[in-house]
């Protein structure tokens, strides 16, 4: 289990970080700060592995608070800029992400704390079995375009043709890999790699409009765009 610290002046950098830390057994969150010298009592309390640090912050910049720290201690910077790359890796940073963080991009950074010995995880499968009536459809999740709530079932988009199947999203979302499948909408789960642009409210999968709802657009847009 490592340990580790999410230092960012923006809310919702912070959400969204705690939310993949949540994701991931090997990893425990100790604390989420606004800012660097708040944090400072934490490291001083408890051994920390990890931090997740972004860099331009009001009281005091990423790159200057990784000089403070134990030596022990990694820094994985969160920016939204390039321009201080160089900079986090002459501060012998483990990684440097830059934002918006995709999940997918998040555990390939953590996965360096212990050398590749903790491995990405992968859906347990390629396929989804689904009931439709009497009938079971083994579906690749790859062909998935979206998922849709309709009453007490759920209708599965594929490339020409629907199935439906007698569950709820909220329970299929559970079995679905988050690398692959986002829920954009109380109807919708849509597939990542489907998706090529963002219209006002609306998610485009090609000629496809799905809408967004407002509780959902935070993350569409920081996870996808």
């Amino acid at each position: 289990m490592y340990k580790c610290l999410i230092i960012d002046d923006e809310e919702l950098a912070r959400t969204l970080l705690d939310g993949y830390v949540k994701k991931l057994d090997f990893l425990e969150l100790c604390g989420s700060f606004e800012s660097p010298l708040d944090a400072m009592v934490t490291l001083k309390k408890e051994t920390i592995d990890v931090i997740f640090l972004d860099i331009q912050m009001p009281d005091l910049k990423g790159t200057d608070f990784a000089k403070l720290i134990p030596a022990h201690t990694k820094i994985i910077f969160t920016t939204a800029y390039s321009d201080y790359a160089i900079q986090g890796f002459e501060l012998d940073a483990l990684d440097y992400l830059l934002k918006p963080i995709t999940f997918e991009r998040f555990l390939k950074a953590v996965n360096k704390l212990k050398s590749g010995t903790i491995q990405l995880p992968k859906p347990k499968s390629e396929y989804i079995t689904v009931k439709s009536g009497y009938d079971l459809h083994k579906i690749k999740l790859e062909d998935i375009i979206y998922i849709e709530s309709d009453s007490e079932y759920v209708v599965f988009h594929l490339n020409g043709r629907k199935i439906m199947s007698y569950q709820s999203l909220k329970s299929l979302e559970k079995t679905l890999p988050t690398s692959l499948f986002l829920r954009v909408h109380r109807s919708y789960i849509v597939n990542t790699h489907k998706v090529t642009g963002l219209k006002s409210r609306d998610l485009l999968l090609n000629d496809i409009m799905i809408p967004v709802s407002d509780s959902y657009y935070d993350t569409v847009k920081s996870q996808l765009f």
